[in-house]
């Protein structure tokens, strides 16, 4: 029975790496699965092609209501792309917007939510659109965030950091499953293993460590620096720039984190990412 597995996180939160592990994993490959060929099996969403198939004005005229009406259709023209399971990325908050569902849940068969530490999403964030730290703080506090739009993608609707983590995470249910990027890092085989198994998978262990070493930040960073990455935007230096936890200590400042803490500190609680010293 075919139907859409969400692939879903707040931007720079892992989900392209989540993308990167299914294709290693799923394909088997040789060698480690191309970067620039992750649409192959996991389709995104905010794709502005899959909207000019539907209405093909230019998406300069696209309104937000135009997309909002738009999007539920498009979900269904991806899940009938396959008459299985579709992977499809999306960075959307599991909310409604201008009355229009952004998640098409008649169409969802499940999903895996990656959720990262917001202090450290900060600073990733700001580097991946090349703005300060201190906006990208805003941003995450905002209720109404957006993403930019482009010819290559229409926006996608945020919201704040806390409301995006609880939306899709708030409610238990069998057909989530939710990791932290950090167990991704600290324990990645009992991390991406549950991962497998959540889609019905018994990972032989081999296949399992080959996947997770085919998809590991060295070697995406590395593929990203020999062929580039089309989804690298314009004016950043590098898609995959750190890949590891605990940056905030050295590049944020007390009052940075102060400001995240207050503004999230009921689900950063809830992943146990409040510092200590802000308890």
């Amino acid at each position: 029975m075919g139907g859409i597995l969400w692939l879903a996180s707040y931007p720079k939160s892992g989900n392209t790496w989540l993308r990167a592990f299914l294709h290693n994993f799923m394909r088997n490959p040789d060698r480690p699965y191309d970067i620039n060929r992750l649409m192959e099996m996991s389709a995104g969403e905010s794709q502005t092609p899959l909207y000019r198939r539907l209405d093909p004005r230019p998406w300069t005229e696209y309104t937000r209501d135009d997309v909002a009406r738009l999007r539920p259709l498009v979900h269904r023209e991806l899940m009938k792309a396959s008459p299985d399971t579709v992977f499809v990325k999306t960075h959307n908050a599991l909310l409604e917007d201008r009355g229009h569902p952004v998640i098409a849940m008649e169409l969802t068969l499940g999903a895996v939510y990656v959720v990262r530490n917001p202090l450290d999403v900060a600073i990733s964030y700001a580097h991946h659109l090349t703005v300060s730290i201190d906006e990208i703080i805003d941003l995450l506090a905002a209720a109404g965030a957006v993403t930019i739009p482009s010819e290559k993608h229409v926006y996608e609707y945020l919201s704040s950091w806390s409301r995006h983590v609880e939306s899709w995470t708030g409610r238990p249910n069998p057909r989530l499953h939710v990791v932290r990027y950090e167990d991704m890092l600290e324990s990645p085989t009992k991390t991406f293993g549950g991962i497998a198994r959540f889609l019905g998978i018994d990972p032989p262990r081999a296949r399992l460590d080959k996947a997770i070493k085919q998809s590991s930040f060295k070697v995406l960073s590395q593929q990203e620096k020999t062929k580039g990455f089309i989804e690298r935007p314009e004016k950043a230096e590098a898609f995959f720039r750190k890949g590891e936890a605990g940056q905030w200590r050295r590049e944020l400042t007390p009052e940075q984190v102060r400001r995240v803490v207050a503004d999230h500190r009921p689900q950063m609680e809830r992943f146990g990412y409040v510092p200590e010293e802000y308890r």
